[in-house]
């Protein structure tokens, strides 16, 4: 290619190879056979640039437009949708890449490349997304700044300087955009926000249920305590509590209506703000008890803390929790039955345990001793792999074959016997422990951290904490999941507290998206509203004019930077055609500041005939590679190489000749 509109060869391989970049992103939410017509398109563009294979005509590519859109549609069963419209805009941009020919062809690939990184925003606004969006917008940028500039050799990669010194002036408008702009509650244009699903804790618990969840690595939330955290003994995060058993699986409540239950808070409060990750369900976490309501959300009778909406983004949120507590103590007969009712029928030998229990008892207190000695000395076993129980009995099967289980095992037969024995019971789920970065202020929350515990109702005392898990493997409790189980057992590697150099870089890691959501992620409607009442504003006049006043402020700062900072950006042949004249001006022979560089060059041959030859070669590949005018090809390279050969007598006349 050559002209002064055309798209140097060297500048398409760049736009194809940052194009490609910007890409891998969305490349595994993308039809398989989409990502191939993408990769063959550009291979074929290369071949056309390098080889000159043919172009195809306009009816060969509206033909080729209509059935790669028509696939998107089969493909997706519509051509509308998040998912969908990204992969029309990536058919019709490798569409594009076949009329491909002028600048401006270029330039809209150009900002189709700036949709792509933004449209990764939409799926996921990780610390990951962060990086890659500063970066695909560096590139992009560098290859537009080159393929405005010269035709005659480009090197796109040289404008790298520029291209970032422009990002970064883009940052302060961003900034204010991001603090002032009214937020959005809820995922962007309906998007996952935190991408896809993420595992978590579901409203129903069947027997292997917490142990697959556990054998997951993935940070469940972050927590950053005020004073300190309590003694791991009270690590015990509350989310959805169970109070329903259908023979199989325990349930959470018909209905999650009513006002949180009456609670007797004792001892010292533990304040502390929790970062969740998005599990596209309503319960929030808190630490066992809640004293009060999440913001913009609420506690059921259960003192489950439930959000408004589904958690589909990264959710901050301010608790109070009082770890030594007393919960209705009093409970209405009607309560009392709900919580000690069970199927008809099923898991026969664990029932006639259980009531030989309730006729040998004095009090239900005896009942729940006896349950916790059958544990202690029953030679039960704690393992992430339990061996597989027998279905419509396996509360019999774990208690009386295998004995051995995981903590849904344990919490889930456990509560069965108190309703046999006539105690009222129900299971919660939620996470027991966390880990404490070194050197940091908060703690980390992992899938595999689920647990899951008993409740039991005594007469007086109200509903106590029973973890039956605990008395079989104390471990649990103190150490974790990874030394309360066997080395060969499928603890993730995240889980495991080795020391090594390893798991130092991830803990410096952890800390920098624990950064990026605390400071970016977590910052919603709530947190701007409660910013905006600071400044004293709480009307939207007065918040367009902060954000009209804030936007002149910083976009004027840049442009004084800019201006302060204001250097010529000569293009490469022009860089190279002043070393010329300098060693003219060495020689006594100044160019005129309105002289041409043909004129010049002509008065310097004839100044030194002896050098007219190279001089007038110069003068040639200057205007060519400048102005792109005149006939045949010059280089970069080439022009430098003969500035560089140049030599000129220094102090002599020009009107002499130089000497052989």
């Amino acid at each position: 290619m050559s002209g002064p509109d055309r798209v140097h060869p060297r500048t398409l391989e760049a736009l194809l190879l940052v194009l490609g970049l910007v890409l891998v992103p969305h490349a595994l939410r993308l039809p398989l056979w989409v990502i191939g017509t993408v990769v063959a398109l550009g291979l074929w563009r290369l071949g056309v640039a390098r080889r000159g294979w043919p172009v195809p005509g306009r009816w060969s590519r509206r033909v080729l437009t209509a059935g790669l859109v028509a696939g998107v549609g089969l493909s997706y069963g519509t051509i509308m949708g998040l998912e969908a419209g990204l992969g029309v805009i990536c058919v019709m941009g490798a569409l594009k890449l076949t009329e491909l020919r002028s600048l401006r062809d270029a330039v809209v690939l150009i900002l189709l490349g700036f949709f792509l990184v933004a449209a990764q925003l939409l799926f996921d606004q990780s610390l990951a997304s962060g990086a890659y969006l500063f970066a695909g917008a560096w590139g992009l940028t560098a290859v537009l700044i080159a393929v405005h500039r010269s035709a005659g050799e480009p090197r796109p990669w040289r404008y790298g300087g520029l291209a970032g010194a422009m990002v970064a002036q883009a940052i302060p408008i961003a900034a204010v955009l991001f603090v002032l702009f009214p937020r959005i509650d809820g995922p962007l244009l309906g998007s996952p926000g935190g991408g896809s699903a993420r595992t978590g804790l579901d409203d129903h618990m069947d027997p292997g249920a917490i142990s697959r969840l556990s054998r997951s690595g993935e940070v469940a939330f972050r927590v950053t305590f005020e004073d300190g955290p309590p003694s791991p003994s009270l690590w015990y995060w509350r989310g959805p509590v169970l109070t329903r058993y259908d023979g199989r699986a325990w349930l959470a409540p018909e209905r999650r209506s009513g006002s949180g239950a009456r609670a007797r808070n004792t001892g010292r409060a533990v304040a502390y703000r929790v970062m969740l990750e998005p599990h596209h369900r309503h319960w929030l976490f808190a630490l066992d008890l809640p004293g009060s309501s999440p913001p913009e959300g609420r506690l059921d009778r259960t003192l489950t803390p439930l959000a408004e909406s589904r958690v589909r983004q990264l959710r901050g949120y301010e608790m109070r929790s009082f770890p030594q507590f007393r919960l209705e103590p009093r409970l209405a007969s009607e309560r009392r039955e709900r919580y000690r009712a069970l199927p008809e029928s099923g898991h026969p030998q664990a029932r006639e345990l259980a009531r030989s229990w309730a006729e040998g008892a004095e009090s239900p207190a005896e009942v729940v001793e006896k349950g916790l000695e059958l544990f202690r000395e029953g030679g039960f076993r704690y393992t992430l792999t339990p061996p597989q129980s027998p279905g419509k009995n396996w509360i019999d099967g774990f208690l009386f074959d295998t004995r051995a289980g995981f903590c849904g095992h344990f919490a889930g037969s456990f509560a069965f016997l108190m309703r046999a024995a006539g105690v009222p019971a129900r299971v919660v789920t939620g996470y027991l422990g966390g880990d404490m970065p070194p050197d940091e202020d908060y703690m980390v929350v992992r899938q595999s951290d689920a647990h899951a515990w008993t409740e039991v109702w005594l007469p007086e005392q109200g509903w106590r904490r029973i973890d039956p898990t605990v008395t079989v493997s104390p471990a649990r409790l103190e150490q974790g999941l990874a030394e309360a189980v066997p080395n060969e057992e499928p603890v993730p590697d995240r889980a495991r507290s080795d020391g090594g150099l390893w798991q130092g870089v991830r803990w410096r890691v952890d800390a920098l998206v624990t950064a990026w959501n605390r400071w970016v992620l977590a910052y919603g409607p709530g947190q701007q509203r409660q910013l905006l009442q600071r400044l004293g504003l709480e009307r939207w006049p007065e918040m367009v004019t902060l954000l009209a006043g804030a936007l002149g402020v910083a976009g004027g700062s840049v442009a004084l930077w800019v201006l302060a900072r204001r250097r010529p950006w000569p293009d490469p042949p022009a860089r190279i055609y002043a070393r010329f004249e300098r060693k003219l001006a060495r020689a006594g022979l100044p160019r005129a500041p309105t002289e041409g560089p043909e004129a010049f060059g002509e008065r310097a041959a004839a100044a030194f005939p002896q050098r007219a030859h190279t001089i007038r070669a110069i003068t040639a590949a200057y205007t060519r590679l400048r102005y792109g005018v005149g006939e045949g090809s010059a280089s970069l390279a080439q022009l430098r190489r003969w500035i560089a050969r140049l030599r000129l007598p220094r102090g002599t006349s020009p009107r002499e000749p130089d000497s052989p």
